[in-house]
């Protein structure tokens, strides 16, 4: 595999922003900085961005390698020596010097350059082990970027989603129920469960143990609390009352949506449009079919449990 010319050229503790002693925390810390500024998802119309983060990700597995660090050490301070070398040559020592003098500084500049080719094969070397190997650094590394990322996404989207993202809605079920009624008044948690789940998913259920008839119900979106609070009634021989515990919306005011008689009433009249009168309709036309179903299964229960 070749190695990328460009990488022997780059200034790895320059490119992270540390100094050639830094530990190899400390260069992990500077990479993540760096890479969650110029990480291409995060700038989709910078064309560089790729490269740039392509530069840090060799950095941080060159640095993070001992050998390699190592022989990219070596190859910084030959080339360091020789522009310091090179700087001191002026034009007057250059035209006093000796053939032999001459000779012996190209000597001394063969066996320099000889000592750089020979750690520069050994930086290439390290190089191509990472890249066959695969660096293992890199890769954990770029796992916390990503889920750092994802993290920041989460965050804004829940700041997004404002005061109804904070707080889980959750309705007050009531229905007539005697203490020594075994049945529950018609309502175990599988049957509340079953006309509840409809309207979306529900996170909790809990069925009072001291008061008869009463149960809590935790949604997992506030549109689905609402729903069931403007829809639901429950089993036609024993209705349900609904009514708002907590997360209800602010410009919501609370309201029961079912009393003892079955029939519905608001705190507020609402307008609908057409299309959202059909699928109220349509929505009621199926809760009516399951409640049906839901009768039919109960009196087979019943009746099954009556031969036994």
């Amino acid at each position: 595999m070749a190695v990328d010319k460009d990488l022997m050229e780059l200034d790895l503790y320059g490119l992270l922003g540390v100094g050639e002693k830094a530990s190899e925390k400390e260069v992990k810390k500077a990479y993540r900085q760096k890479a969650l500024t110029c990480h291409p998802d995060k700038n989709p119309d910078n064309p560089r961005a790729a490269e740039v983060f392509h530069q840090l990700s060799q950095a941080l597995a060159v640095l993070t390698d001992a050998a390699a660090r190592a022989a990219y050490d070596k190859v910084r301070k030959a080339k360091k020596q020789a522009a310091e070398r090179t700087q001191k040559l002026d034009e007057k020592r250059k035209k006093v010097k000796l053939d032999l003098e001459a000779r012996e500084r190209e000597a001394q500049t063969r066996d320099s350059e000889e000592e750089e080719i020979r750690i520069t094969r050994t930086l290439e070397q390290e190089i191509i082990r990472l890249r066959e190997e695969g660096s293992r650094q890199l890769e954990e590394q770029q796992r916390l970027i990503r889920e750092q990322i994802q993290l920041e996404r989460q965050q804004r989207n829940q700041v997004g989603n404002g005061a109804e993202g904070q707080i889980t809605p959750k309705l007050k079920l009531k229905w007539k129920c005697r203490k020594e009624d075994e049945t529950g008044g018609g309502y175990s948690k599988e049957v509340l469960l079953r006309i509840l789940q409809k309207y979306g998913d529900v996170m909790n259920l809990l069925i009072s143990s001291r008061k008869a008839g009463s149960a809590v119900v935790e949604f997992a979106t506030v549109k689905a609390a609402e729903m069931a609070l403007k829809n639901e009634v429950g089993l036609t021989d024993n209705p349900l009352k609904i009514s708002w515990l907590e997360g209800q919306p602010r410009n919501n005011p609370s309201h029961v949506l079912s009393d003892s008689g079955g029939q519905h009433r608001t705190s507020q009249a609402s307008v609908v449009s057409e299309r959202d009168y059909e699928s109220l309709v349509m929505m009621r036309m199926r809760q009516a079919a399951e409640r049906q179903k839901l009768i039919a299964q109960l009196k087979q229960e019943d009746e099954e449990e009556s031969h036994t």
